[in-house]
């Protein structure tokens, strides 16, 4: 069995081939977010409909996302889907898929957001004669951001990760060109090293961007909470 070699760890530590898949790596995370945010807010307000003809759907939806393997819904998007006429790119597949995927966790995040805030703001407002959008926009949404960034800035740090999965469809991100290299220069735990460590160096930042975010959003109510106290 062949030893570690750390020459070979070290030829690979900064290729720009893995440092490509890396970009795409992140790339594919931040596409995949947006347009899971998007369709999760959605969602969020559907679950939240008076109707039972807009809720049912929106709770058969998260249903069906959170309770499948999301490696068994990107091989659906990929192979399934072009059996119906709908053909994809890799790439269009590995967004549309982990979009889906990730769109029923957020509509969960932004649905528990949204019922946070107080009714009483929610009616008072209302009193003053703002209209449904007007109470969303100006009283819960600013108060529901608050309370489901720290949720969300997991999930990117949670989608960075699961974004490997892509490379069952053969989408040419991080660890598919890791698994790429391995074939050809059989440097196996050296190869998946490097990619871990190119997979910690972006959770890492992530999770310094995402402190600087919630901080920023919570220096509001930070001033307002010293004002309480000093009265």
């Amino acid at each position: 069995m062949q030893g570690w070699n750390t020459e070979g760890f070290f030829e690979y530590l900064f290729n720009p081939y893995l440092l490509g898949g890396a970009l795409t790596t992140l790339l594919l995370t931040a596409a995949s977010m947006v347009c899971g945010l998007a369709l999760g807010f959605v969602l969020a307000l559907l679950r939240r409909a008076p109707s039972l003809w807009l809720r049912a759907p929106a709770s058969a939806y998260i249903w069906l996302f959170r309770g499948t393997p999301l490696l068994v819904q990107l091989i659906v998007v990929y192979t399934g889907l072009p059996q119906f006429g709908i053909r994809l790119t890799v790439t269009q597949s590995a967004l549309l898929g982990l979009s889906l995927n990730e769109a029923a966790y957020l509509a969960e995040i932004i649905r528990a957001g949204l019922l946070a805030v107080p009714g009483a703001q929610v009616n008072a407002a209302k009193a003053l004669g703002m209209r449904d959008r007007q109470v969303l926009r100006y009283v819960v949404a600013p108060q529901a951001l608050r309370i489901i960034l720290p949720p969300i800035g997991n999930s990117v740090n949670g989608l960075l990760k699961t974004s490997s999965l892509a490379s069952v469809v053969s989408m040419e991100e991080l660890l598919r060109r890791t698994q790429e290299l391995i074939q050809e220069k059989f440097l196996v735990m050296e190869l998946f090293a490097v990619a871990a460590l190119y997979y910690l160096a972006m959770t890492t930042a992530w999770d310094f961007v995402q402190r600087r975010i919630e901080k920023r959003f919570g220096r509001a109510y930070d001033r307002l909470a010293d004002t309480t106290e000093q009265r």
